[in-house]
């Protein structure tokens, strides 16, 4: 993803001129059918235009300059409108643009059977098809979206996510899927492709980033229907308003009829246009606050979904803790003190550089005060750490000294001629029965003692944890530890349960256990055994580096493949119901207060006496429905930033947000029409045409 243009400012030139250009486009009655409000908006707009055309051959009651005025603000309307959704739609065509030009169709060595040796022909990628095999090397493009085979390899896939850091890629397990449009930076890969041209990966980003295939979400449907409603029953209103006031006039024998231009104006005040026009801009703004949150989102239902989690099930390594287990204690064996312990520990961890041996080095330091030693001073052989041996060290003078796992350092004493004593077999199993690693420090043929590596949990977590918990939402650790282990890290962590020794089978029940119970539920995956549970969830999360069939079963993938991002969904979809939801009162609240303004204007014609309402004292009927129609186009766009950067998040019960948002949206979305309206009638009245 280009960090560019996610921190690109809101209104960025280039943005802003292409929203302007498609608010034009969008004016095609064929788009705008799909939009109830606004198409009755547009319509009218076209009735006033033949209004006033109507009125420069044949002079009557209301002038071409107020019934111009009038036209003018409608169009306003329906383009300001426009433009909100084009610029909701805008960042997200700009990431579509830097995504199209990174895919590329390059050429790829296509195999005869699943061998790196097999037969090898030359082929366009875009004459690939699933199930073919491919076989990348160093420096080549991977042809398309794909599972790893055979090989292990270092992948560049800044093209998809915006990281430099290379990752590798390797057939089995988590990390055996690719996707097209990536670099192999070193080593090969055999490849078997996993979806057909038009289909892969990147190809979807990019319809969903720039919004050609976004569906409207339940809740905006339902919203849709019953602002149509809504529309359907003030349309009904005002047509029967003109023959009844052509009656009441007749009756009373004074005062004129009310005018088809002031009708129109009074239907759009009527209706409600603020929320209508900004409604589909809102829902593209959610999906493009994932979008710069590194996450794609397969739909909008997906993102609104999110903002009714009630249920997280969150992996415990990675998420909750920090994943690398680092050293927490040193056990001396009997005879043996605790600083010889670690430092010989300390110097068996010098040639280990995993996260596991540098933090034995950093644990001797802060715990006893051993600095580290200058590895080229002290004339020794160092035995570097590896996956084969499982253990590291050093051969000093005359002294062997080793540290790795049980097993290994098990065998490696037998043939020094030494044993693990019963001591330590005990110590190694009490450390495992609670969920610790240990490991096992030898010097020649003689265990000195044992180092205990801890899950550590991450900080803030636990704030995290009571700020969803604020919030309504019950968070669940998923751990394979044992009961006892996993109890332990709950309660450090503040989760509100856990499941222990899970299971791929265990984890569906979980998630349909809570569904059943009338629950949404969310959680992040990235293994072909996470597929089903992912699939279930409401809210699925896979990671990139994951399987193919575990991005497959979720309906969002995060680029950056971190775990904690499933609290970030939560949020960016409460936020997108926060906004919904604000300025569906705020407009409201604000059609409420224009009826003060237009209906007494509107009929004063037709019954003088309903001039004791004009209570903002607005100079003329004239004035009054016009700055009633000013104010309704320029509402809409000054909320446009805040329709698409969304009401602040905060974590509040839904009553505490209920009644602020009535309180902050509901009271100032009455009050602020009348300043408004006010404002632009004083302005109005010093024109001379009025």
């Amino acid at each position: 993803m280009d960090k560019k243009t996610k921190s690109s400012s809101l209104f960025e030139h280039n943005i802003v001129r292409r929203a302007l250009i498609e608010s034009i486009i969008k004016l095609s009655p064929r788009y705008q059918i799909k939009k109830p409000v606004m198409f009755v908006v547009e319509v009218g707009s076209l009735f006033t235009s033949l209004l006033f055309m109507y009125s420069l051959w044949v002079p009557g009651k209301e002038s071409p300059a107020f019934i111009l005025s009038v036209t003018s603000w409608l169009w306003f309307t329906v383009i300001f409108a426009n433009f909100a959704e084009s610029m909701a739609e805008g960042r997200g065509k700009a990431q579509a643009d830097s995504l199209r030009s990174s895919r590329k169709d390059v050429m790829a060595k296509k195999l005869s059977k699943p061998d790196p040796k097999s037969a090898i022909t030359n082929v366009p990628s875009s004459a690939l098809r699933k199930d073919d095999f491919v076989l990348v090397e160093a420096q080549d493009i991977i042809p398309g979206d794909g599972e790893v085979i055979a090989g292990v390899a270092s992948v560049n896939e800044s093209a998809v996510t915006g990281e430099s850091a290379p990752v590798i890629r390797e057939s089995g397990g988590d990390f055996s899927a690719v996707t097209g449009g990536t670099l192999v930076l070193s080593d090969w890969l055999v490849v078997k492709i996993t979806t057909n041209p038009g289909e892969a990966f990147l190809d979807r980003m990019i319809s969903m980033v720039e919004g050609a295939k976004r569906q409207k979400t339940p809740n905006e449907i339902a919203l849709d229907i019953l602002l149509a409603g809504l529309t359907i029953i003030f349309l009904l209103s005002t047509t029967t308003l003109l023959p009844f006031s052509i009656f009441s006039v007749a009756v009373q024998g004074n005062g004129s009829p009310v005018t088809l231009t002031t009708l129109v104006a009074l239907l759009v005040c009527l209706i409600p246009t603020t929320i209508g026009g900004l409604l589909s801009a809102i829902g593209i703004a959610g999906m493009d606050r994932m979008i710069q949150a590194n996450i794609i989102a397969m739909s909008g239902r997906a993102v609104e979904a999110a903002g009714d989690v009630d249920v997280l099930l969150l992996d415990k390594t990675g998420t909750i803790t920090l994943g690398n287990r680092q050293a927490t204690a040193f056990i001396p064996a009997k005879g043996v003190d605790g600083r010889t312990l670690a430092d010989t520990a300390q110097l068996a961890s010098l040639a280990d550089e995993t996260p596991e041996g540098r933090s034995i080095v950093v644990f001797a330091k802060e715990k006893y005060g051993i600095r580290e030693r200058d590895i080229h001073s002290l004339g020794a052989t160092f035995v570097p750490f590896s996956a084969q041996t499982r253990m590291s060290g050093v051969n000093l003078g005359g002294r062997e000294i080793r540290k790795g796992a049980v097993d290994a350092m098990e065998e490696y004493v037998k043939k020094q001629g030494g044993k693990i004593s019963q001591d330590i077999h005990s110590t190694v199993e009490e450390i495992a029965r609670e969920g610790g690693t240990p490991l096992v420090v030898a010097e020649n043929q003689k265990i000195i003692g044992i180092i205990r590596l801890s899950d550590i949990v991450k900080g803030g977590i636990k704030e995290r944890f009571a700020e969803l918990r604020r919030m309504g939402i019950k968070t669940i650790m998923i751990t394979g530890d044992n009961p006892l282990t996993a109890a332990a890290v709950a309660a450090e962590a503040g989760v509100d349960d856990f499941l222990a020794q899970a299971t791929p089978e265990t984890k569906l029940k979980l998630i349909r256990e809570n569904q059943a119970g009338g629950r949404l539920v969310a959680m992040t995956g990235d293994g072909t055994n996470d597929a089903p549970a992912l699939a279930q969830a409401d809210v699925a999360v896979a990671m990139n580096s994951g399987t193919q069939a575990a991005k497959e079963a979720g309906n969002m993938v995060d680029l950056d493949s971190n775990p904690t991002k499933l609290i970030e969904v939560v949020q960016i979809g409460k936020q997108l119901l926060m906004t919904r939801g604000t300025l569906t009162t705020f407009s409201i609240a604000n059609d409420v207060s224009k009826y003060f303004a237009i209906l007494p204007a509107a009929f004063s014609t037709v019954y003088p006496e309903l001039n004791v309402l004009n209570i903002m004292r607005l100079s003329t009927p004239q004035t009054a429905i016009l700055s009633a129609v000013i104010f309704n186009a320029l509402i809409i766009i000054c909320l446009i930033p805040l329709a698409l950067r969304g009401v602040r998040y905060r974590a509040v019960e839904a009553s505490i947000l209920l009644r602020n948002n009535l309180l902050i949206y509901g009271v100032g979305g009455f009050v602020v029409p009348f300043m408004g309206i006010k404002a632009i009638d004083s302005l109005l009245s010093l024109l001379p045409i009025f």
